[in-house]
């Protein structure tokens, strides 16, 4: 039998806008606190719903966007690389990351000395392959370390945009060969990577891109993202997948969705090291 899907997340508590770090951002426009509780607990019960296990990181006051678990590690078997975010205001997370990850049985390793590394915001697998968002948020030349430590292959990929910051903003791996992209996000390089190695590729048109299409939660032939997706739901249905929407526009406007309020502690069902695992289990 198959693993059950299990995700790491951290309640709403002190989640809000206290400085700007990304377009998204503005300290000018806050969040509705109520709301943002009620979005969190929705995801939180689709998830569930899925079969799937929760485990929680205690939120911190001064800490408000501990809440987007999705960039406290990357995740490969019972190894987690722990962040090292690039701005101040969010290095105290990686203690608290740290902690909630050990606690969890996972050997927890640094990233290498001196990069930025955002965890699952910007290392995503897609079979065997690391894809890896570099320029915003994470260095390139860290994540070649990190695929080196790990003995995998990293694909980087240069991010553009500064409101597609983190890859995983612009693309969501949906099984070995498929995934959602935004093109936009991508120069013609990066764009010809992802069509050389991924075998089907569902783009993502503009408008759905800024309501957060591509920063999915992805549990089997489930994929979970905001609403404000029709065109990418239709697709997905048609390609055999359950598109399941939830608002999330309280997190959006932190730069957040879905995806960002999640860390897959099991290994996505995208990764091939994760299939691997669950053959040798059956």
């Amino acid at each position: 039998m198959p693993r059950p899907p299990h995700f790491l997340m951290c309640p709403p508590d002190h989640y809000g806008i206290e400085y700007e770090i990304n377009p998204w951002m503005s300290t000018q426009r806050q969040v509705d606190h109520a709301k943002a509780v009620d979005q969190w607990q929705r995801l939180r019960q689709l998830l569930v719903d899925t079969g799937a296990t929760i485990s929680e990181v205690s939120p911190v006051a001064g800490l408000p966007d501990l809440v987007f678990t999705a960039n406290a590690a990357i995740i490969y078997r019972q190894q987690a690389i722990l962040a090292h975010f690039k701005h101040e205001q969010r290095q105290g997370e990686e203690p608290r990351f740290r902690d909630a990850l050990e606690n969890l049985g996972f050997a927890v390793t640094d990233p290498p000395d001196d990069f930025a590394f955002e965890g699952a915001g910007d290392a995503l697998f897609c079979g065997e392959t690391l894809f890896a968002g570099y320029r915003m948020r994470s260095d390139a030349g860290g994540h070649q370390q990190i695929g080196e430590q790990l003995g995998v292959r990293v694909l980087p990929l240069e991010l553009l945009d500064p409101y597609y910051y983190h890859l995983d903003t612009c693309f969501c791996p949906l099984a070995p060969d498929a995934a959602i992209y935004f093109p936009g996000a991508f120069d013609d390089y990066g764009r010809r990577v992802l069509a050389e190695n991924v075998k089907s590729l569902i783009p993502v048109e503009a408008s759905e891109a800024r309501s957060f299409a591509c920063n999915a939660v992805v549990v089997g032939r489930t994929v979970v993202t905001n609403t404000g997706c029709p065109q990418l739901h239709k697709q997905l249905r048609q390609t055999g997948y359950t598109p399941q929407e939830t608002p999330l526009g309280e997190f959006v406007k932190a730069g957040g969705s879905a995806k960002c309020l999640t860390l897959r502690l099991d290994g996505e069902d995208a990764a091939g090291w994760q299939a691997a695992i669950e053959n040798v289990i059956n």
